[in-house]
């Protein structure tokens, strides 16, 4: 019998012990579940971070029950939530958009529940620490087979808060979008996919040329190059990640420091 599978982000880092309570009550409720850990360094309150991580790492895992917790509103208001998606994955975490641009990659939100049911939470449930309180035990009893629907109401997917993640504008000759996300080489990510691209300038050859006009006023020339290696150490580029997103990289460099380019900045593609 294949064993259960989940998989936990957060930001919680790996100095303190908040990881692994949430790894241990998991495997306390369900001992024969096989747990991943996809990330816990997820930058402190970056929902959009932890986001674009779980958007990046799940189609390539197995259909399982993933947890994550980005979750600066613990305490408040905000829903704890478990999603049912089109694939058959159960996505679990607070209600802030965190989980949404991955549920849309695993064939959209089938299903969701507010995690209501005492039964399947812990005993006592602090206002700091929904991840040990309530996300990990509700990810372990589904682990155990308990039934989606007996861990609370029913909500509404079009109430859900809606995924940080920006899209990209295309027109005629011209991709708008913005700086989404620095990777640990420096390459700036970008909310536009190359589906967007292709359909704002058509089919790119390699070394063609794009103008990148930025929020600050400056611009850039830049080539599309599919392969680091087709441009030489130290040069710019536009290319294609290996998730299919428009991002700015610098051949064996520091795109974000040597450019300049930051976070949220906006940006303009087109032909040049």
């Amino acid at each position: 019998m294949t064993r259960p599978f989940v998989s936990l982000l957060t930001d919680f880092g790996l100095r303190d012990m908040s990881a692994a309570i949430v790894r241990g009550v998991v495997l306390g409720i369900a001992p024969d579940a096989e747990v991943l850990d996809i990330t816990h360094e997820v930058r402190k309150y970056r929902i959009r971070d932890g986001a674009l991580m779980l958007w990046c790492a799940l189609p390539y895992l197995p259909v399982g029950i993933h947890v994550a917790v980005v979750d600066p509103g613990v305490g408040t208001a905000r829903r704890p939530l478990a999603i049912r998606t089109g694939r058959g994955d159960t996505l679990i975490g607070p209600d802030n958009g965190l989980l949404l641009p991955a549920a849309g990659r695993l064939g959209g939100v089938a299903a969701a529940r507010e995690l209501a049911e005492p039964a399947y939470r812990l005993p006592v449930i602090t206002a700091t620490f929904h991840g040990r309180d309530i996300f990990a035990p509700a990810a372990a009893h589904l682990a155990n087979g308990v039934a989606l629907e007996a861990l609370g109401p029913a909500v509404d997917p079009a109430t859900l808060v809606p995924s940080p993640l920006p899209e990209a504008r295309v027109a005629p000759g011209r991709l708008d979008a913005e700086a989404v996300y620095v990777d640990t080489f420096g390459n700036v990510k970008t909310s536009a996919l190359m589906a967007d691209l292709g359909a704002a300038l058509g089919a790119l050859a390699p070394g063609a040329g794009l103008r990148v006009a930025m929020g600050d006023g400056r611009e850039l020339a830049l080539p599309w190059s599919p392969v680091f290696g087709h441009v030489p150490p130290g040069s710019p580029m536009i290319y294609a990640d290996a998730y299919d997103r428009v991002c700015i990289a610098v051949n064996q460099g520091n795109a974000a420091a040597s450019l300049g380019l930051e976070e949220d900045l906006s940006i303009s593609i087109r032909r040049g």
